[in-house]
C-alpha cells in the first residue's frame, strides 16, 4: 500500500530554538516561478496525449517521455533489486525523476535524478 506515495519522507521534528533562527532560505516567489516552468514544460511535451503532468504517465510512456541514459538506468535497476522495489515503486521512481529533471530545466533524466528519486522512497527501505 505505501508504494502508491509517489514522496516518502521522514521529516524529524526540529527543536524550537532552531525553527527561531534566521535562515535564509530560497524564496518562494523563485521556488513558484521554477515549479511554474517545469509545468510549462509538461504541457508542451504531453500536449498530443491526453497528460497533463508527469504523474499521469503509465509505462507505456517512459521510452518516449522518460528515457534514461545508460547510467541512470543502472542506478535505477541496482535501487529496484536492493530496496526490493515493486513495479509501482519503479515507476513512481522514474515519474517523480522526470519531475526534478523538468525541475532543473533538464531535456533527459540523469542519474543525479534518479538518485534523488530513489531517495525519496525512505519508507520503502524501512520495510
Amino acid at each position: 500500500m505505501i508504494d502508491r506515495i509517489d514522496l516518502q519522507v521522514e521529516v524529524p521534528a526540529i527543536k524550537l530554538d532552531r525553527l527561531l533562527q534566521e535562515e535564509n532560505g530560497e524564496p518562494s516567489a523563485v521556488i513558484r516561478n521554477r515549479v511554474e516552468n517545469a509545468r510549462a514544460i509538461q504541457r508542451d511535451r504531453f500536449k498530443k496525449i491526453r497528460v497533463t503532468a508527469n504523474a499521469q504517465l503509465q509505462s507505456r510512456h517512459f521510452e518516449k517521455y522518460c528515457p534514461l541514459n545508460t547510467e541512470a538506468r543502472k542506478l535505477l535497476n541496482q535501487s529496484f533489486q536492493n530496496l526490493k522495489l515493486s513495479m509501482r515503486a519503479h515507476d513512481r521512481i522514474i515519474k517523480v525523476a522526470r519531475t526534478i529533471a523538468d525541475l532543473a530545466n533538464a531535456e533527459q533524466i540523469e542519474t543525479i535524478h534518479i538518485a534523488e528519486a530513489v531517495q525519496y522512497r525512505s519508507l520503502d527501505r524501512q520495510l
